[in-house]
């Protein structure tokens, strides 16, 4: 349970770390630091919090956040290492995953490349999802018996749902850093022309993990909907936004976090619902399931058990024998 916690905490972190990175991209705080890994020749974290005024706030805060995330993530990743071969494999995958963000990060400041950002962004989100999953594969939710398998169209809907929507969320980094609008307003089509139709298929499975997560999923399309329309008419049209520069600052970064979250949320209704795949199945051959306690004979109840005849018991046999 306590790894558990550990990986909703550094969901929680990430969740405010992707904020403070919309921050620093719409604010313009990007270069507000001039120096990496210092800050202003100062030790990250003993510059003094006086001078965290302006750009600096968002930058500096930005990465003392991202420093903090790396430390959640090993700390996660080394209570990881006991819980069977897939988890481990997983919180390696997050430490070389939030390192190369960290120097990603730090080369957009010492290189000045915008297009670095490209990279940066929709790593950050893929992290968020990565996390997010660790934290379901830790859950007791993760030991909840499926009734039934899902069936193949199922499954392989569910990754075409995730692909789309993390195309989506690269997209929208090329509407951010480059302008490329169209592009996404197409990929924004193929969203809702896929993740829909995944999540009614998944309702009607019946999972009791998988149902709610759909439901979860379509609200937040739902509101990623509104969102953009709403980030778009803030930065491409004339029209006066309640709120002006507050919503117009707080609309494409609650819609670049709502984006993670869709991510994660697609992420891990595949996870669910692929569990009893080939893949799964040959990783918990040797470590006795995902973490130890999640192997398919857990996943998965088939509806054929329940055919199955059952044993006599001796007792019943006995009396017969008497008669």
């Amino acid at each position: 349970m306590l790894t558990h916690r550990l990986a909703l905490g550094t969901a929680l972190a990430t969740a405010v770390l992707i904020v403070f990175g919309g921050l620093v991209t719409n604010t313009g705080a990007a270069l507000a630091v001039p120096d990496w890994p210092d800050t202003f020749g100062h030790n990250l974290f003993l510059y003094p919090w006086s001078g965290m005024v302006g750009g600096i706030f968002y930058e500096h805060g930005h990465r003392l956040l991202g420093a903090t995330v790396g430390l959640l993530t090993l700390a996660l990743a080394a209570a990881l290492w006991r819980r069977g071969a897939t988890l481990r494999m997983l919180g390696l995958v997050a430490v070389l995953t939030v390192v190369a963000q960290g120097v990603l990060g730090g080369l957009r400041v010492v290189l000045q490349r915008e297009d670095i950002a490209l990279i940066h962004g929709p790593l950050a989100q893929g992290f968020l999802a990565l996390v997010v999953t660790l934290a379901y594969l830790t859950s007791p939710a993760a030991r909840t018996p499926m009734r039934v398998r899902a069936d193949g169209g199922l499954r392989r809907s569910t990754l075409v749902a995730v692909a789309v929507t993390y195309a989506q969320i690269v997209l929208g980094a090329l509407v951010t850093h480059a302008g490329w609008l169209w592009l996404h307003v197409g990929g924004a089509v193929a969203v809702f022309a896929v993740v829909p139709v995944v999540t009614a298929r998944a309702r009607r499975t019946g999972d009791a993990v998988a149902r709610p997560l759909a439901r979860a999923l379509l609200g937040l399309l739902g509101l990623q909907l509104a969102l953009g329309i709403g980030a778009y008419l803030a930065r491409f049209s004339p029209i006066w936004i309640p709120g002006e520069q507050a919503t117009i600052l707080a609309l494409p970064v609650v819609h670049r976090l709502v984006g993670g979250l869709l991510l994660a949320a697609a992420v891990v209704l595949a996870v669910r619902l692929n569990a009893g795949s080939r893949v799964f199945e040959r990783a918990d051959r040797g470590s006795g399931g995902l973490g130890g306690h999640l192997g398919a004979p857990d996943l998965i109840q088939r509806a054929s058990y329940s055919a199955l005849p059952r044993p006599e018991q001796p007792a019943t046999a006995e009396r017969e024998s008497r008669v």
